[in-house]
């Protein structure tokens, strides 16, 4: 069982404050996103820390885990946190999510996705990203378009 999974175990459904990672993968101004196979929404590669783990170490691993690639030039583009990042998910748990956020370009772009977390994969122009993303990942994404165009 999953360190979450135990947690769940504990408190069932109830909010839990939960450190984890995203990155911006960008490539030649192409942003990495990913749909979710449990919402059908779409985010950023990324997820929970592993007890232990640092938020670096949490970013690559789920990036490798859900797509497939390496990332290099991995950047700090801010940490988010707080009522606005709270999120229920379709089955009921209930998170406060806590995301170090990080710019990295892709070591590679053949992208094989992982099943059972994620429906597709594909980089995106900037000025055609779609409505469905998660809303706690909406406030990296418009962060991240923010700087990128000045």
């Amino acid at each position: 069982m999953s360190y979450v999974g135990e947690l769940r175990s504990l408190v069932g459904t109830r909010p839990l404050i939960l450190p984890g990672s995203s990155v911006v993968v960008v490539d030649a101004g192409r942003i990495l996103l990913v749909r979710r196979a449990d919402t059908g929404d779409w985010g950023l590669p990324g997820g929970l820390m592993d007890p232990g783990e640092s938020f670096e170490e949490a970013a690559h691993r789920e990036v490798r885990e859900e797509v497939g690639i390496g990332i290099t030039e991995l950047r700090l583009l801010d940490v988010f946190s707080g009522a606005d990042y709270y999120y229920r998910y379709p089955h009921g748990d209930e998170v406060y999510n806590v995301t170090a956020a990080y710019t990295a370009a892709p070591v590679s772009r053949e992208l094989t996705v992982d099943p059972a977390e994620l429906a597709s994969a594909e980089f995106v122009e900037l000025d055609r990203l779609p409505n469905d993303i998660l809303p706690p990942e909406r406030p990296i994404i418009d962060r991240y378009v923010r700087l990128a165009r000045g």
